[in-house]
């Protein structure tokens, strides 16, 4: 596991976070909600809100497909963003494949390499970017060329084999991927309360739970789970401070009951989306290509159409009612998990008591 120091953290933990533990600390975090990795879209603004609220922000990238290098110029524009608008830790979530001769592939390269230049060229910015996560495969090599360069690996997984393999090779925290969550879904089809326990009783890693959490009651499950963490996709892409997409994706979000969701082959295999005519589509068509899902992605985030376009989602937006504000949100959702903990060990306790 690689080891920085306290005094890189730009913004330490206050000593009044309700929820301090392990991955708060290595991270230099207040509270241990993360905001998801959600590309191909920009989420800059609101990597930065949710660093700013004590969280950890996420920056995504931009796509798989079309020019690479304007791509991963794109992405660093995204990085340079986020870092003028917080000074605390954030993070870039990278998805990770592999070509026929088992080097990383060319897109994930591309992005990495941004990455890794971007932090050499600025010693503020290095700082600030001090964790990786990757997911959508294997990262073979990367951990120990993390490792090098002073960064924090995470990665994500869908399988309790998986994050066994992953802590093995020295990955710093695992993401633990319930099938229930938004957009590219785990193969495995595990769901979180599966998933998670089986995950926390093989490896000795930190692990964040992904999917099916939306405030302080999901927190407290998750960490009565065994999880140091959670990771949140869905609840911050209906935000005030997701301002970077339009409108009418946040209220599609909110307009989404149980069942208006569905899986269809994505870019990286399953992927949970809502259930619409383009969605429909492409699950009937069968033949599209990584490039016109992308691009149907972007339909739904750039221009609003979220009836032609994928609407990525997790099953917990049949619990999404209303906007937050990120900045009230992360500290009231931790000090609502403390609460819920606090209760219910008191009224189990009672129960002993009484008994």
């Amino acid at each position: 596991m690689t080891q920085i120091p306290d005094s890189t953290a730009l913004m330490g933990p206050p000593s009044s976070a309700p929820l301090q533990n392990r991955y708060t600390r290595m991270i230099g975090i207040a509270h241990p909600v993360v905001q998801e990795g959600m590309g191909p879209f920009n989420t800059a603004r609101l990597a930065a809100a949710v660093s700013n609220a004590g969280g950890l922000g996420t920056v995504s990238v931009p796509g798989t497909d079309g020019d690479l290098r304007a791509a991963g110029r794109l992405l660093r524009s995204y990085v340079d963003q986020c870092a003028q608008l917080t000074d605390g830790p954030f993070a870039v979530n990278i998805p990770v494949g592999h070509r026929k001769d088992g080097r990383i592939a060319t897109f994930s390269r591309v992005y990495l390499d941004e990455v890794l230049t971007a932090r050499r060229a600025d010693e503020k910015l290095a700082r600030q970017l001090r964790i990786i996560t990757t997911s959508a495969g294997f990262p073979h090599g990367l951990t120990d060329e993390l490792h090098s360069e002073g960064i924090i690996h995470q990665h994500k997984v869908g399988s309790t084999r998986h994050a066994i393999k992953a802590a093995e090779a020295g990955v710093d925290v695992v993401i633990a991927a319930g099938f229930e969550m938004g957009g590219h879904a785990p193969t495995s089809g595990m769901h979180s309360l599966v998933l998670l326990p089986n995950i926390i009783e093989r490896i000795d890693t930190p692990v964040l739970l992904s999917g099916g959490v939306r405030n302080g009651r999901g927190l407290a499950a998750a960490l009565c789970l065994g999880a140091d963490g959670v990771a949140l996709g869905s609840r911050f892409a209906a935000s005030t401070d997701n301002a970077d997409w339009h409108p009418a994706y946040a209220e599609a979000l909110l307009d989404a009951g149980e069942g208006s969701d569905m899986v269809i082959n994505g870019v990286f295999g399953p992927c949970r989306v809502l259930r619409n005519e383009a969605s429909e589509g492409f699950a009937a068509g069968g033949s599209a290509t990584s490039a016109e899902k992308i691009e149907a992605m972007r339909r739904a985030q750039i221009d609003g159409d979220v009836r032609h376009g994928l609407v990525l989602m997790g099953q917990v937006a049949s619990g999404i009612e209303d906007l937050i504000t990120v900045s009230d949100f992360v500290p009231r959702m931790a000090v609502e998990a403390r609460q819920i903990l606090a209760a219910t060990a008191a009224r189990q306790w009672g129960d002993r008591e009484g008994g």
